[in-house]
């Protein structure tokens, strides 16, 4: 591995040359996916005690250790014959070309084409290519499993397009007891207790940057969801409404760009069903029990609202879900506990304000992920993708909604029982500040 960077939070390193690389020895096969989703997993009890850190923490750069891909052996490698490469044309290569040729890369290439030469191994500090690829399109989603071996963190990451598991170290965080809270944009939160204070931090995996937010106004331990908005190159961390003692607490947003905590409106009184969120179209919305419907936080107007939605009947446990496009989704099983159930999904309708069925697991795949009545899964989506883990049985399953195609997450990396699963988009051009 590379040599060690550093990681203090009152200062900042440069990535060294080379940082990150395959390693020979860490390619196995790995076990399938358990574990939550995206939703905030925080330990039970609330501290609070308040942070008394300064309100503008600087951008802590780490240097990577390694980037080791994980072979799953259901995907074999495919063998292309050699291609020569004339070695004048490409020394001859325009700047910009370059940078628009390697920004179209996918990311975890990156890391083996830094070794070609030194002018490559500078890519990741280079602001032009930076440039370039803020401008291409996603190469496509990954699944971003995280959780703690030894009281170290451990990460690895899914390329769909790839179908190969790459393992990222996570050693560059500071020693909390945190959980993931989701990822957007490229930029993956966290949050959790830094001794008895309670901790919200940014970080972007691919680069090993990371910032810690300033403490909330009301800062106990609160469920939280970031959204990025690449076009202004911000990100807002939301802290919904809670009962702390015997008081609610207010709404808190986030936002980078003035690198405050604002305080919004306190959501009316609701028996919410769970903690469980989606984020869609500027709008947050949770399940209630009563009134039963959903609440909706507007983020541009910051007030709550309760929408009448009633959901299906016989719906064991529903999941929220955020599509493209304004999409909402709820996925739940319907049946009774003693008898066989299906598993279904469903779209709501805005207008009628109505949960409308799109589709229904096939009963193979029902079957083969949840064998048990009383099983417990986790289900979250990103780009009308939506991914079902199985606790127990420790498979992943997902369903394209537009294309209406099932299909099994093959092979997983390496991970335990209280490991955490989210939707990430690797982004080298995702920035913490």
């Amino acid at each position: 591995m590379a040599g060690s960077g550093i990681s203090s939070e009152s200062g900042s390193g440069v990535s060294g040359s080379g940082a990150f690389r395959d390693d020979e020895n860490c390619h196995k096969q790995v076990s399938p996916i358990r574990g939550g989703g995206s939703r905030n997993t925080s330990p039970s009890g609330r501290v609070g005690s308040r942070n008394t850190s300064p309100s503008r923490q600087k951008v802590i750069k780490t240097k990577p250790r390694g980037l080791d891909e994980e072979t799953v052996a259901t995907f074999g490698k495919v063998v292309h014959p050699d291609v020569q490469m004339e070695d004048n044309i490409w020394a001859m290569l325009p700047e910009d070309l370059l940078n628009e040729i390697l920004a179209r890369v996918p990311p975890f290439m990156i890391f083996r084409l830094r070794s070609v030469c030194k002018r490559w191994n500078l890519i990741l500090q280079d602001h032009s290519f930076l440039k370039f690829q803020s401008r291409v399109p996603s190469h496509g989603p990954c699944l971003l499993t995280f959780w703690k071996n030894s009281q170290t963190p451990q990460c690895s990451v899914f390329s769909l397009p790839l179908k190969t598991w790459y393992r990222i170290p996570f050693n560059f965080l500071p020693q909390w007891a945190f959980w993931l809270v989701g990822s957007s944009g490229g930029l993956v939160c966290f949050s959790g207790l830094d001794g008895l204070t309670f901790r919200t931090l940014v970080c972007n995996p691919l680069t090993q940057t990371w910032r810690t937010l300033p403490s909330m106004n009301y800062d106990q331990q609160r469920q939280l969801i970031m959204v990025v908005d690449r076009t202004d190159k911000s990100f807002k961390v939301i802290a919904t409404s809670d009962i702390y003692g015997d008081r609610s607490l207010p709404t808190e947003v986030y936002d980078s760009k003035i690198d405050k905590w604002t305080v919004h409106q306190i959501m009316p009184a609701v028996n919410l069903c769970s903690s469980k969120m989606a984020y869609c179209d500027s709008r947050l919305y949770l399940e209630t029990l009563s009134p039963l419907g959903l609440m909706m936080y507007r983020l541009d107007l910051g007030y709550w609202e309760h929408i009448p939605a009633k959901f299906p009947r016989s719906l064991l446990d529903g999941y929220l879900v955020a599509g493209t496009h304004k999409r909402l989704f709820l996925v739940g099983r319907i049946g009774l506990y003693s008898t066989l159930q299906s598993m279904r999904i469903w779209e709501l309708d805005h207008a009628k304000i109505l949960w409308v069925e799109i589709s229904r697991m096939p009963p193979k795949y029902f079957r083969a992920l949840l064998r048990l009545s009383a099983e417990r899964f986790e289900c979250f989506g990103q780009d009308n993708l939506i991914c079902f883990t199985s606790w127990n049985q420790g498979k992943g399953l997902l369903y394209d909604v537009d294309k209406k195609v099932w299909s099994w997450i093959a092979g997983c990396a390496l991970q335990s029982f209280n490991s955490q699963v989210c939707f990430y988009e690797p982004r080298f051009d995702a920035s913490v500040q």
